[in-house]
């Protein structure tokens, strides 16, 4: 009866109350559905602000749009980067029950301020009509600045942390031993995106139609409301979670392979894959213990007989560290060249998020420009997104059940379409985009300048569906490159490091929107001498120079996509390095 036990325990996991998982109550896609769930809560509420965020700066807190654009965007390179913290957390020392908990505690308090702000006229700068000339607009400043952004980065925090947990607390679920599991979990991190994007249909759509007409306060509201809700719908699967159980801090192991392998002795780096003492260390399986425990016991066991491969070989030598440096394991040493190889491909993607926030910025300023009505119905321009959002929605399941099939029939692999393959193809929709968003302001100018419309604040005679082009090649780009990079990262990452690694494809996120707003600084900064006007600067978005703005992204994500192919036809897979060295299944 014990051994029955044994054998059916899910070893490095425990339940919500820390007692030993068990594969007959915990697990699979039933616990992994109210991870998906919660997501289409979670992004409502973040996304429902981010998407509309530069008008409620630019109207109500008097920012120029510059300032807004860079404004919002470092708020949500913020929030994405903190996905980091809360990755290192579920992976160090909480679990990612608890991390998803925290982080939508902290979340809520930063969305109350938030409406708060929207609701009371004195923590607001005074109304204004920028159109009238005789009118002053005074910018928000002092106590109206303080509660803005304590609020704003409030749920930055709450954003990461949930970021940072809740995708690999979804893919835990299932088991990566077996071949239905895996093929489960690949279906997770697509309808992980799904209910992404049923989120933000709701958030760009219903709630950004609430703030632009009933007013922020209840658009704020909103979102305060489905992170609450959100709780408990999470707290509903507790009895069939399973989470893993902390390692401890990954950079500690990290730290120690890589100076490990820099401080050894000159003479010890003739590591090679042969057998030896450095490889299949002395480990007796362990019999005593009980609980988490004995889990951390086999864990350790089964690293220290790992066979080192003959990858990145300089790593080799820290299993041959002298004092003051403790030697690694094989296992470690692994571990560290596994989160090595996927950096290249991390950086990478950065170019393409760096693209993404423009969706955020300068689309919906050009967006507001222009004549936003379809029919009797008038569209907010905040609620452009839901072109690529629809789509999403609509090719993720596609991918899924038809695609993905179809692929595996074809090729005989069990993935159908290789995670590398599907982020290429969402840099080269990104190339494809840019060179859309370039051709589309070119055109918007000229209708403008010809009916002599650059300076009134009025809307042009030309429909806003032109900038819907560009929204659909970024969208389309964000589904194969997001999902595969979640699919990738905690595919390919150490078991110990697996929230931080999966975290890496929103810190890619927050680099993108960083890099969106240094190279805003660098452009104005490099075309703004002499006298001249920067290209990305004024009142006016009619008279910026942001076609191109757009031309020069175009080129720098073609580069970047042939940085990509340098790696990406160079990485092999861990499953198929470990199958080589006779370490895999």
């Amino acid at each position: 009866m014990e051994e029955a036990q044994v054998s059916e325990k899910w070893e490095g996991y425990v339940d919500w109350r820390s007692r030993p998982a068990y594969r007959s109550r915990h697990g699979g896609m039933l616990a992994a559905s109210f991870v998906l769930v919660v997501e289409v809560l979670e992004n409502l509420a973040f996304l429902a602000n981010a998407s509309n965020l530069v008008m409620y700066m630019v109207k109500f807190m008097h920012f120029e749009p510059a300032k807004a654009a860079n404004a919002v965007t470092n708020f949500m390179g913020t929030a994405f980067l903190l996905a980091l913290l809360g990755g290192f957390l579920s992976d160090a020392f909480l679990t990612t029950y608890h991390t998803y908990l925290l982080s939508a505690l902290v979340e809520f308090c930063g969305l109350v301020l938030l409406t708060v702000q929207a609701r009371l006229p004195s923590l607001r700068p005074p109304p204004c009509h920028p159109a009238d000339p005789k009118s002053q607009c005074q910018a928000a400043g002092g106590k109206e600045l303080a509660a803005l952004f304590s609020g704003l980065y409030l749920v930055a925090l709450g954003v990461g942390g949930i970021k940072g947990s809740l995708p690999s607390h979804g893919a835990h679920q299932f088991d990566e031993n077996d071949k239905q599991g895996r093929k489960q979990r690949s279906t997770f991190f697509n309808y992980f995106v799904f209910c992404l994007s049923c989120g933000g249909l709701i958030a760009v759509t219903f709630v950004v139609w609430v703030e632009d007409n009933k007013g922020w306060q209840w658009g704020f509201g909103i979102s305060t409301l489905s992170i609450l809700l959100s709780v408990p719908v999470f707290l509903a699967g507790s009895r069939l979670y399973r989470n893993r159980i902390p390692d401890g801090s990954p950079l500690t192991t990290i730290a120690k392979v890589i100076l490990g392998a820099i401080f050894s002795c000159k003479g010890d780096n003739a590591v090679t894959n042969s057998p030896g003492p450095y490889e299949m260390q002395s480990c007796n399986s362990p019999t005593d213990g009980k609980g988490d425990e004995l889990d951390r016991e086999k864990t350790r066991c089964q690293s220290d007989t790992m066979a080192l491969t003959d990858s990145i070989r300089f790593l080799n030598r820290a299993t041959l560290a002298r004092f003051p440096i403790p030697a690694s394991t094989a296992g470690e040493v692994e571990d560290v060249k596994s989160v090595v190889r996927i950096v290249p491909i991390f950086a990478s993607t950065i170019m393409l998020n760096c693209c993404l926030a423009q969706l955020s910025t300068f689309s919906v300023q050009q967006a507001a420009t222009m004549d936003t009505r379809i029919g009797r119905l008038r569209v907010p321009p905040a609620s452009l997104p839901i072109f690529p959002v629809v789509f999403i929605m609509v090719l993720a399941p596609l991918y899924d059940h038809v695609i993905v099939p179809l692929a595996r029939r074809l090729t005989g692999s069990e993935s159908g379409i290789s995670h590398l393959r599907r982020i290429g193809t969402g840099l080269v929709l990104s190339i494809i985009a840019m060179a859309a968003a370039a051709l589309v302001e070119v055109h918007r100018k000229r209708v403008a300048r010809r009916l002599g419309l650059l300076d009134t604040s009025g809307p042009l005679p030309e429909t806003f569906l032109w900038i819907a082009i560009q929204y659909l090649f970024l969208g389309s780009a964000d589904l194969f490159t997001l999902a595969g990079l979640l699919e990738f990262f905690f595919t390919e990452a150490p078991e110990s490091m697996r929230s931080l690694a999966t975290s890496l494809s929103w810190a890619s996120l927050a680099v993108g929107y960083y890099l969106s707003s240094v190279l805003v600084s660098i452009i104005n900064s490099a075309t703004g001498g002499s006298g001249r006007t920067p290209w990305l600067a004024g009142k006016s978005i009619n008279h910026f120079h942001l076609e191109r703005f757009y031309w020069l992204m175009c080129a720098l994500s073609a580069t970047n996509f042939l940085h990509f192919l340098f790696w990406a036809v160079r990485y092999r897979y861990k499953r198929a390095i470990h199958q080589r060295s006779g370490g895999g299944k």
